[in-house]
């Protein structure tokens, strides 16, 4: 009867130790599963950030992209003689306000210069430019030919920066021949001289170009005025910064400066070999 008791008894510490054993190993394991759901669901939760914060940055780069665009003033299109020699005077005002009364009214423009083109309504994009010119020309006025005499266009356009004169020439290449090259009046990997020596060596129409090139070469005598009839301005343009010809100290003075010079002044309403300002 002892015998059987101890039996019992010791098979009972058997189960208990193998029933804390199983327990223990339970606990052991447990926490490892806990730990690597832990650990997959920080790598949804990093993967989740990741994606919203690639779409908030594409987000971000949508909404700058708009004020990055360059884009047309269509303010400008719609004035007239009047209020474009009035914008003209309060622009130079306010970008220079050490100019006096006296040179204010040196470098005012009359309203007689200018030619009305608020009839034009297609967009004022450079594909249009063309059309925009043979709009605004006699009616017969071949717009492709160029006189005889080497460096003297018909027409110059004055844009407010280099890189937008070269885009004005390749939006005219429709009016350009082998006897009549657009003209690329403009500071760009062009050196002056190198612009002198195409003036003097080539016949020109038409010439794009920026205020301050287009007065050196004049200054020099191998930009000649005779046959001048229009210059077109390049004013409902806006550069990346939204900022026209008109807008900067720099481009808008020059501009005044040339177009008030006295043999382009003097022809302003003339009956013959007058000079009309079109702002396109």
């Amino acid at each position: 009867m002892p015998d059987a008791v101890a039996s019992t008894g010791l098979s009972d510490k058997l189960q208990n130790k193998r029933k804390r054993q199983a327990d223990d190993s339970s606990k052991q394991e447990q926490p490892e599963g806990a730990a690597t759901n832990a650990e997959g669901s920080k790598k949804k939760k990093q993967k989740k950030n990741k994606k919203n914060k690639k779409k908030t940055d594409q987000d971000g780069e949508q909404s700058k992209k708009p004020e990055d665009k360059e884009g047309i003033d269509d303010s400008i299109g719609k004035m007239d003689g009047r209020l474009l020699g009035d914008h003209f005077a309060q622009k130079a005002k306010r970008l220079d306000k050490q100019l006096s009364a006296v040179e204010l009214s040196d470098l005012s423009v009359p309203d007689s210069a200018f030619l009305d083109t608020s009839s034009f309504t297609a967009a004022r994009d450079l594909d249009q430019l063309p059309d925009f010119l043979k709009a605004f020309s006699p009616k017969g006025t071949d717009l492709s030919k160029s006189s005889e005499q080497n460096g003297t266009p018909h027409t110059l356009v004055i844009s407010g920066a280099a890189l937008r004169a070269a885009n004005v020439v390749r939006a005219l290449r429709s009016f350009q021949t082998k006897e009549s090259i657009v003209g690329k009046l403009f500071a760009k990997h062009i050196k002056l001289e190198e612009a002198k020596q195409f003036l003097q060596r080539a016949r020109s129409g038409i010439c794009a170009g920026t205020p301050t090139r287009i007065a050196d070469l004049i200054e020099s005598g191998t930009l000649k005025l005779d046959e001048l009839e229009r210059i077109v301005i390049d004013g409902s343009h806006i550069d990346q910064k939204q900022r026209g010809i008109f807008d900067m100290k720099e481009t808008h003075i020059p501009l005044l400066k040339l177009l008030t010079r006295p043999e382009v002044s003097k022809r302003y309403g003339a009956s013959k070999k007058g000079v009309k300002i079109l702002v396109f």
